[in-house]
């Protein structure tokens, strides 16, 4: 059993380890049973739609009244659960509740009207009271909206989506044409190209069921497993508090899909561990930053946000998830090399055996979560059910948990698995539903066209300009927006260009998710970091600056794959081996030179000779690491001579340090 002053002892108990990142009304008595009952029909909603069930009484719904259907259900759970202000509440306001009865009169009105909204093009020609109702839709997303999503996103999508008004007056690229305010309020709610197309579709068919999963995860124990099968593995080796950082994190983020609260329910272990073993306290803090963000890009399950992705392309989930394996990895390698050598530089060791779980015993406790993952990849890499997978796996999950004495959930703990569910699902539909009115902005003024033909235009004939255009395009919009929300805008953006310019286009919309999630590391905003300081107990902009740092890998590896798409499994297999390989050279000698260690050399001199080698080492990783082909002009083979060309002089002058100054050993 942890002691109080061991490093891996968790404040939060196993089903408190799926943490908030909003400040959540606490809901009891008859409001928390409504909302446990109205998580609990959407699920039913959800699953009838999906096996085709027909209520049991034959009667399907079309898939417009569906999504109706599914907003009234789950957007008065966003006024429920989220007060009016950020600071928590107990009591519901009056005008929660007002609000909470208009969504579900409201879309109730819009899924009894499917039928003829689509016989009679209402998106078009809707009647009165069919845009008197789509106006107070699209106000009651926008204020759910602010409430999950914060101030500024509500902002950027009341602009955009108001931008049809006013599209006439706009300048050159920008310009589009102008419809009324009525028509374009109708057109947000009414067509299937704005808040009830793509984003509510891949929401109804993708994304609830692996919300549902991952709160099950966490409130059976999951969280505290893969916390104890990281520190098993590699607490011991050197730096090891953080190595297990980067191991959790990549865990939990990979079924979570949220940064934040990765970066919370993992921080509150690893990071205290971190700073117990010697490593500071902003450096601690970035490790679990950064590691939280890549986390998301991690098969096989990578959030929510690749199922959006398959809807997108048009392509199998499994086919992202293995084009996605190799530059996720390569970036945890890289963040890997750099602990290794922090901790070598300054001589840091990893925790005794005695301090750590022992893997055999955590193993045998949490074989059920390594069964229900087991069957969750099962069923949707080999049976293609992307969609029933999680449901099938939260079912074999819960029947499981409750054959155990551990985490067996009694109706209390079931009540709160349900509103956490809820919040879940409130806070994704509200944030998609708006990016939805951004979507339809661009798509009834005709923008979404022709700025990609602008775009394309401004960047001439040089796809890397269009590349760091699209790059800072995707930082900026990444600013405050959930990973899904900013992919699912770009990839209507700016995703078209970079296709019509000769890219791949998996290996386009993998690079606008990568970029779309810089801005979790990268101040000004740098949510990751800003959720991890606190946990650190240091100032944000410091976890920012050296999140920046260590996550400099995000930064080069979607240029690499979208310059050769062998990184993601596109192309001969003795290209992909000899591009993988060399990528995983570059990024050890990258990392090296951002830490200043070399494994198997030894430590940069603080000197000129010092810097120098790092700058050469620096050089070389990168040509390495850039893949040959027509994108950069050379070749695989005249890329890796280059660079061996500036990494062995860079290796000498390591060598060359003054006798005084001594390889660190190892602590393995």
């Amino acid at each position: 059993m942890a002691l109080a002053s061991d490093p891996i002892a968790s404040p939060l108990s196993p089903d408190q380890q799926m943490v908030e990142e909003l400040p959540f009304r606490e809901l009891r008595g008859p409001l928390l049973w409504f909302f446990a009952l109205l998580t609990l029909v959407i699920n039913v909603l959800v699953l009838n739609q999906l096996l085709n069930l027909g209520f049991l009484l034959k009667f399907t719904l079309i898939e417009n009244r569906y999504l109706y259907l599914l907003a009234a259900l789950t957007l008065p759970l966003a006024y429920l659960a989220y007060p009016l202000t950020s600071r928590r509440a107990t009591s519901m306001a009056w005008y929660d509740l007002l609000a909470a009865m208009l969504c579900l009169i409201v879309g109730g009105y819009f899924a009894w009207n499917g039928e003829r909204i689509l016989a009679q093009g209402w998106e078009y020609s809707a009647p009165t009271l069919a845009i008197v109702m789509s106006g107070m839709l699209w106000l009651l997303v926008i204020e759910a909206v602010r409430r999950t999503g914060g101030l500024p996103i509500a902002v950027i999508i009341v602009i955009v989506s108001l931008y049809p008004v006013v599209a006439d007056k706009m300048l050159g690229p920008i310009s589009g044409i102008a419809q009324t305010l009525p028509d374009t309020l109708a057109y947000h709610v009414l067509s299937a190209e704005s808040a009830f197309g793509i984003p509510m579709r891949a929401f109804g068919e993708l994304v609830v069921g692996f919300i549902v999963f991952g709160v099950a995860l966490n409130h059976t124990g999951g969280g505290k497993f893969f916390n104890d099968v990281a520190f098993a593995l590699v607490g011991h080796i050197r730096g090891g508090a953080a190595q297990v950082g980067i191991v959790s994190s990549a865990l939990q983020g990979s079924i979570s899909g949220s940064v934040i609260s990765n970066v919370i329910s993992s921080g509150v272990v690893t990071i205290p561990a971190m700073k117990r073993t010697g490593f500071t306290a902003k450096y601690a803090g970035a490790v679990e930053a950064v590691a939280s963000t890549g986390a998301v890009l991690m098969p096989p399950v990578m959030g929510s946000t690749a199922f959006v992705m398959a809807s997108f392309l048009g392509i199998s989930y499994g086919e992202i998830a293995l084009a996605a394996a190799i530059p996720a990895l390569l970036f945890y390698f890289g963040l890997m090399v750099q602990v290794d050598a922090y901790a070598a530089r300054r001589g840091l060791r990893g925790l005794t055996r005695e301090e750590l779980p022992r893997l055999g015993a955590t193993l045998r406790e949490g074989w059920v979560y390594i069964a229900v993952f087991a069957v969750l990849v099962y069923l949707m890499i080999n049976e293609s059910l992307e969609a029933l997978a999680p449901y099938y796996a939260t079912g074999l999950l819960l029947v499981i948990n409750q054959c155990l004495p551990r985490h067996r959930m009694n109706l209390a703990r079931f009540l709160d698995y349900l509103a956490s569910t809820g919040r879940g699902l409130a806070e994704i539909v509200a944030i998609l539903a708006g990016v939805g009115f951004i979507i339809g902005a661009f798509s009834v003024t005709g923008l979404a066209g022709t700025l990609a033909n602008d775009l394309v235009y401004l960047a001439g004939n040089a796809p890397f300009v269009l590349l760091v255009m699209g790059a800072i395009t995707s930082f900026i919009f990444g600013m405050g927006m959930t990973v899904t929300a900013c992919y699912i805008f770009l990839a209507i953006v700016l995703a078209p260009p970079l296709v019509k310019a000769g890219m791949d286009p998996l290996a386009v919309h993998l690079f606008i998710m990568y970029w779309g999630m810089v801005s979790f590391i990268t101040p000004p905003v740098a949510l990751a970091s800003f959720a991890a300081a606190p946990i650190a107990r240091c100032s944000p902009f410091a976890v920012g600056f050296e999140a920046m740092r260590m996550g400099s890998v995000m930064y080069f590896v979607p240029f690499f794959f979208v310059l050769n798409p062998a990184l993601i499994l596109r192309g001969p297999f003795e290209e992909i081996i000899i591009v993988t390989v060399t990528a995983v050279i570059g990024i050890l000698f990258i990392g090296a030179a951002i830490q200043g260690y070399l494994v198997g050399v030894g430590p940069a001199e603080d000197s000129a000779r010092g810097i120098l080698a790092r700058v050469l080492l620096f050089a070389s990783g990168l040509l390495f690491a850039v893949p040959g082909g027509t994108g950069v002009g050379l070749s695989h083979i005249e890329l890796a001579l280059l660079a061996m060309a500036v990494g062995v002089p860079a290796i000498m002058l390591l060598r060359a340090r003054r006798p005084a100054v001594a390889t660190v050993p190892s602590a393995e």
